[in-house]
């Protein structure tokens, strides 16, 4: 046991100029994008690259931006050192779909077109209806889940023991924030085009299943935690299920951690645009669990990271 954990950033890490430095210093990275380039049929690198912001955000073009950027980040890590092990994969989100394919239980290409598609139905759904997501922080989970009842909202995302995100319609948003408030928690509404993790993404989750029942999926070579219901993902048909309730059901990132931590995973690695991973773990695992705790989004990183 290495007692290593891979984890890959989710949707809201992106930013312009990502991937770049590794597009440029390692062949099987620039692969990765003219690959994903090709599958989509516009330049997704040049996006990740020079954006604009807006372009990138979208979206369809953020999650498999994403995804792309974080794939490049472990090839590249691989290629470094001549390999790297781990012991288990978890993402947040769209990230649990990178951790698939690190995993091997899909491949490069079949998770592109299935991230462009599972974006594209969320913005649809998105436009739909109009709703959106508040971060409820410095309380714990259960004042959340009161505030969250008491306005009709419901709870997407478990981040961390004091950063619960609830979601609703803009109204309920609204009358959540105020409860945070009240109660003495902090409320930061979330600049997103709806309420993802929801009720409000049932329509997304209803197109995906047609995509999912056509793509190739297979058991993963090591353990990968399913956002959905806190532990490890079982076989092709397991994951095409929870990947689908995942789309309308909470993201417990605290119990994905905790079942690593518990299990023997005390350095983490997070891959992907940004540090957000690495702060959530941070304040997850007990007086820090005398834990490694290491970001590798570029090439600087990708040389020095304590692994």
């Amino acid at each position: 046991m290495s007692g290593k954990a891979a984890v890959f950033a989710g949707q809201g890490a992106q930013a312009p100029g990502m991937g770049k430095d590794l597009f440029d210093t390692y062949p099987a990275c620039a692969e990765l994008f003219r690959e994903a380039d090709d599958i989509l049929g516009y330049k997704l690198s040049e996006v990740c690259f020079n954006g604009p912001a807006e372009e990138l955000t979208r979206t369809n073009v953020c999650q498999p931006a994403i995804f792309v950027v974080s794939a490049a980040c472990l090839t590249a890590l691989k290629e470094e050192r001549g390999g790297f092990d781990f012991d288990v994969a978890a993402g947040l989100s769209l990230g649990e779909w990178t951790a698939l394919w690190a995993a091997g239980a899909v491949s490069f290409g079949e998770t592109v077109r299935i991230l462009e598609a599972r974006g594209r139905f969320m913005q649809e759904a998105c436009d739909a209806q109009p709703s959106g997501m508040v971060s409820v922080l410095k309380v714990k989970a259960d004042v959340a889940e009161r505030i969250a009842a008491e306005t009709g909202c419901g709870v997407s995302n478990y981040n961390s023991p004091e950063q619960t995100v609830l979601s609703g319609t803009l109204e309920q948003v609204a009358k959540a924030a105020e409860a945070a408030a009240a109660c003495g928690a902090r409320a930061v509404p979330l600049q997103v085009a709806g309420a993802y993790h929801s009720r409000f993404m049932s329509p997304a989750a209803e197109k995906l299943a047609e995509v999912l029942a056509g793509a190739r999926i297979s058991e993963p070579s090591v353990p990968v935690l399913s956002n959905f219901t806190g532990k490890p993902h079982g076989g092709a048909d397991e994951i095409r299920s929870a990947m689908l309730s995942q789309i309308t059901g909470s993201v417990r990132w605290v119990d994905d951690v905790m079942w690593m931590f518990d299990n023997g995973d005390r350095t983490f690695a997070e891959f992907g645009p940004g540090r957000v991973l690495t702060g959530l773990v941070k304040r997850i695992v007990p007086d820090g669990g005398n834990t490694v705790l290491v970001n590798v989004s570029s090439v600087d990183q990708v040389k020095n990271a304590a692994l």
